[in-house]
């Protein structure tokens, strides 16, 4: 398991140095001399915990603390306040804007070992958790709920720009056939084995390839026009295809086959939603399934 990244914000050296002393033969550190560098390190860096401290010039830690909640993915940063006031009230301030928990200054060593412990451990929990909850279970790939998340991401992207969107459904071919031939344990390695194929198909770290629901998948590929939305389609096709799983009750061939349906948003397009996108997808699907499947259909709308 890599070490989490912590973030230590402090605008003295010294304080700096005390906690990297303390946490570095645990944990990957990081440091900020002043609000601004924090806000890039979070940014640019990704920390799993950040250790701010609140008396800093020109920005303190709940100005700070704000900022970072403002940022893509930022809320989900555990921050503790690093303080030397003791007031209740203080406290009791971080404690309401969010914060985890409090270390005080001076450092007492073993103190800050367990809270940051703490922390982190209650970090990787809950981001195991939401792994399994966007996860699908029997494939292990990207489930519907992942899929809607990201649909939401790229659907802001294009109201913000001109950008190109294509999603891809597949649907394996009588896979009920399936089902009543060889029986649903096999159903379940059959749906295992083309998930992998189909996800491994997909390689660029913006494309997602999930489970939409039964033995249907659905990509979908930021950035991506026609042409290379059809090369993509013909990949998953020969990937699946490639498995060679017998299906003596198919009557698109002897082996487990696809049908993909294509649809792609153009920059003049920003008028159609990413629901309507979907649908032309499913449309261009069942056009490749009346027409004999084991094959895709681009979407001419």
């Amino acid at each position: 398991m890599s070490k989490a990244r912590i973030l230590i914000v402090d605008d003295e050296r010294l304080n700096i140095n005390i906690m990297v002393s303390i946490l570095s033969e645990d944990y990957e550190t990081i440091v900020a001399k002043s609000g601004e560098q924090a806000i890039k390190r979070v940014e640019t860096q990704a920390p799993d915990l950040i250790l701010l401290d609140i008396v800093m010039p020109e920005m303190d830690g709940y100005e700070v603390f704000e900022r970072i909640r403002a940022i893509a993915g930022g809320h989900r940063i555990p921050i503790i306040f690093i303080t030397s006031m003791r007031s209740p009230e203080e406290e009791t301030k971080g404690l309401r804007m969010g914060a985890v928990d409090y270390i005080t200054k001076p450092f007492t060593p073993s103190i800050v070992e367990v809270r940051v412990a703490n922390q982190i451990e209650y970090k990787r929990n809950r981001d195991e958790l939401e792994q399994l909850n966007l996860t699908d279970a029997l494939t292990g790939i990207p489930n519907r709920r992942r899929f809607d998340d990201y649909m939401s991401l790229q659907r802001a992207a294009i109201s913000r720009s001109d950008a190109l969107l294509s999603i891809i459904m597949i649907d394996i071919d009588y896979f009920k056939a399936f089902n009543d031939l060889y029986g649903h344990s096999a159903g379940d390695s059959c749906l295992i084995d083309v998930a992998q194929a189909l996800s491994n198909s997909v390689d660029r770290a913006v494309d997602l390839m999930a489970r939409y629901g039964g033995e249907e998948f659905i990509a979908v590929l930021p950035a991506t026009d026609s042409k290379g939305a059809a090369l993509c389609a013909q990949r998953l096709c020969d990937a699946v295809s490639a498995l060679n799983i017998n299906h003596e009750n198919s009557l698109a061939g002897d082996h487990v086959t696809v049908s993909i349906g294509v649809a792609t948003l153009l920059p003049d397009q920003r008028n159609t939603t990413v629901e309507h996108l979907i649908e032309l997808a499913d449309q261009a699907l069942y056009h490749a399934k009346v027409s004999g499947r084991n094959q895709f259909h681009i979407s001419s709308t």
